[in-house]
C-alpha cells in the first residue's frame, strides 16, 4: 500500500472512523479503528442467528427423544435443555473469541476483533468476563421482561425497571468515547475494526534467509504483525535496537525458534519473519481458514506483555 493510498483511505474514512492509539508493552504505538455501532450490531445478530439455530436443533432432538414419555421426564428434559441452551450461548462467544483471537463468526464476517485496551494479550479471563457480563446486561433481564410482560394484567413496575435496565446497557456504548459496553468496561477490552487494515508491502523482502514452518507461522497473527511493522519502520537508533532485540526474543520464544540469532542479524531475521508471516496470512485469508491463537499462558503470566 502506497503512502498516497493510505492518505486517501484515511481521508475518506476519517469522518466515519474513530481512531485510538494504544501502546504495546514493548513501547510501540499502534493506531486502531473503533468498530462502528452498526458493525457491532450486525456481528451480534449474525452470532445470535448461528447459536439460535444450534439451540433450536438441540431442542428438537430432545423433544424427539422424550416424545410419548411421562410428564415428569418431559419437565426434567425441558429443564436440561434450557440449561444446555444457556451453556451453548455462553460457550459460543467464549470459545470463538479464545480460539479465533478475539473474533466470533459474526465478528469475522464483519471484520471486527476484541483486543486488550492496554495493548497486551487478550487473556482468557477477560474473554470470560466480558461474555458472562452479557448475561447480566441483556439475556437474563430480557427473559424476565418477556415473562412478566406476558403475564395477565400487563406490565408492572418490575417490568418497567427491567426495561430501563436494558435501555441503560444498550445505550452504554453511545455514552463513552471508546464505544465499550459493560462487559468491555469490566474486562478491560475494546472492539476494533480490522477488515480494511492492510499490511504494508514495502517491508516485504524478495528473498528470505530464514525458513519458517507452518506451525511457527500459525503462532502469530495479523494484529501482531502490524505491531512488528510499526517497529520495523522506526528509525534505527539505540532505543529501537533494544526494542528489536526484545521483540526478537519474544517471537523466537513464541514460535519455538531454537537457533540463536546474533545481534547484528536481528533486523534481517525480523524482516524475514515479516515476509513469511505476511505471505502465510494472505494465503490463509484467501482460503478462509480459521486460525487459533497459540499464546501460551506462561508468556501471559510471566511477561504480562503482548507480542511484537
Amino acid at each position: 500500500m502506497t503512502l498516497a493510498h493510505e492518505r486517501t483511505t484515511e481521508f475518506f474514512e476519517g469522518a466515519r472512523r474513530e481512531r485510538r492509539q494504544i501502546t504495546t508493552p514493548e513501547g510501540v504505538p499502534v493506531t486502531v479503528s473503533l468498530a462502528d455501532y452498526g458493525e457491532r450490531m450486525i456481528a451480534f445478530l449474525l452470532d445470535w442467528l448461528i447459536w439460535m439455530v444450534a439451540t433450536i436443533v438441540l431442542y428438537f432432538c430432545i423433544i424427539a427423544v422424550i416424545a410419548g414419555g411421562p410428564d415428569t421426564a418431559a419437565k426434567i428434559a425441558i429443564s436440561i435443555a434450557l440449561f444446555i441452551g444457556f451453556v451453548i450461548r455462553n460457550l459460543y462467544f467464549v470459545y470463538f473469541e479464545l480460539a479465533w483471537r478475539g473474533s466470533t463468526p459474526g465478528k469475522r464476517i464483519v471484520g471486527l476483533r476484541v483486543i486488550d485496551r492496554a495493548g497486551g494479550p487478550l487473556l482468557p479471563s477477560a474473554v470470560v468476563a466480558r461474555n458472562l457480563t452479557r448475561e447480566v446486561e441483556t439475556f437474563i433481564p430480557l427473559g424476565v421482561l418477556i415473562t412478566w410482560s406476558s403475564a395477565p394484567g400487563g406490565p408492572d413496575w418490575e417490568s418497567l425497571s427491567i426495561a430501563i435496565w436494558l435501555l441503560f446497557f444498550a445505550a452504554l456504548p453511545f455514552i463513552n468515547r471508546d464505544r465499550m459496553r459493560g462487559g468491555d468496561l469490566i474486562a478491560g477490552t475494546m472492539v476494533i475494526s480490522v477488515a480494511k487494515r492492510a499490511l504494508s508491502r514495502d517491508l516485504v523482502d524478495s528473498t528470505a534467509r530464514y525458513g519458517f514452518t507452518e506451525p511457527q507461522l500459525r503462532a502469530y497473527g495479523a494484529f501482531e504483525l502490524q505491531v512488528l511493522e510499526e517497529l520495523l519502520r522506526r528509525p534505527h537508533n539505540a532505543e529501537t535496537g533494544l526494542l528489536l532485540h526484545e521483540v526478537c526474543e519474544k517471537i523466537c520464544r513464541r514460535i519455538g525458534w531454537i537457533q540463536p540469532v546474533a545481534n547484528n542479524e536481528i533486523p534481517a531475521f525480523l524482516h524475514a519473519f515479516y515476509t513469511a508471516e505476511r505471505a502465510f496470512l494472505e494465503r490463509e485469508q484467501l482460503y478462509g481458514k480459521a486460525r487459533a491463537d497459540k499464546y501460551s499462558q506462561r508468556d501471559a503470566t510471566t511477561s504480562k506483555k503482548g507480542s511484537g
